[in-house]
């Protein structure tokens, strides 16, 4: 089974005792938790590391932000993780990527994991088609590289392929049911590792969000755009995708379908733009190294090319 948090509904966080509570939330959650009886914070920062309870409501980055504070400042406060978006899993995952200097720091231990973890289903009916959207292609993403990594092993793979099957039956839209194969994605990778989305969405976010600072390229559109044309290279350089959805049940051409229909073809073009200059970094990237096809610097020129279509 693959490893969590213990789960709450979500009324729980308000019926408990949680002692001294501090709540952290994203602006786009802030106004509905105005009258939630709890101390209030909006970074970090603010938090008091006497609390007996935090409970963070946000993305994957802020979730990942209050993880490692609590690992760091104040490892004897109760961790609530409240995702405001699926595709991170942040909620559900030993693992926190943090921004330092312009580039994704990536740490991985128990200390990071929250102690809990709960849906706040009506979240998701406040998000945008594309939030969706690109927060399915993080979620796909996860699962997709998790499942095919070198490092996965056969009852790691076993519990992929069922997400998998959840994730296909689901809509490309703002659909709650997201929320829970989303946190098995990512608590399923982390036990194996991600490869070539990763390493090209953890190289290129920098880029892209200087480059277009008003235009929303974070973490979840780079995977979203890249899922594809990122398993239609694994298909076609390598047998793993063939061998180990045969495997295991899944039907490889299905898989292929549903990912392309979050592939954006604008999208792709604006990131490829910037892809020449960075390749050499995203073959750096420890997630690149454990891709499940091997990357070379040639491999650049199918990507150019658009060899996936």
């Amino acid at each position: 089974m693959l490893n969590s948090p213990e789960i709450w509904d979500f009324g729980e966080i308000l019926n408990r005792n949680l002692g001294n509570c501090t709540l952290l939330t994203t602006p786009s959650v802030r106004s509905r938790v105005t009258d939630w009886p709890f101390n209030h914070a909006t970074s970090v920062g603010h938090l008091d590391e006497r609390l007996d309870t935090l409970v963070v409501i946000g993305g994957g980055t802020l979730i990942d932000e209050a993880k490692a504070w609590r690992a760091h400042r104040a490892p004897r406060t109760f961790l609530v993780a409240v995702p405001s978006i699926w595709g991170s899993g942040a909620e559900a995952s030993p693992v926190i990527v943090l921004d330092h200097n312009g580039a994704k720091e990536i740490h991985i231990g128990n200390q990071y994991l929250p102690d809990v973890r709960c849906v706040w289903p009506e979240l998701a009916s406040s998000l945008s088609p594309e939030q969706a959207l690109y927060a399915c292609g993080d979620a796909w993403s996860h699962a997709l590289e998790g499942f095919l990594s070198p490092l996965a092993g056969h009852s790691l793979r076993e519990d992929l392929a069922s997400v998998l099957v959840t994730m296909k039956s689901l809509p490309v839209s703002n659909d709650s049911r997201w929320f829970e194969p989303s946190a098995a994605a990512c608590a399923g990778q982390a036990r194996s590792s991600v490869g070539l989305v990763h390493g090209i969405a953890h190289t290129l976010e920098p880029v892209m969000r200087a480059s277009y600072p008003r235009e929303g390229w974070g973490h979840a559109r780079l995977c979203a755009t890249f899922v594809w044309p990122v398993m239609r290279y694994n298909q076609a350089r390598g047998d793993r995708w063939t061998s180990l959805t045969s495997q295991y049940g899944l039907d490889g051409s299905a898989m292929l379908d549903c990912i392309e229909s979050l592939h954006d073809s604008g999208n792709y073009e604006t990131a490829m733009a910037h892809m020449e200059g960075a390749w050499k970094e995203v073959l750096r990237d420890p997630c690149t190294r454990t891709n499940s096809t091997l990357v070379r610097p040639d491999s650049l020129a199918w990507f150019m090319n658009r060899a996936f279509l």
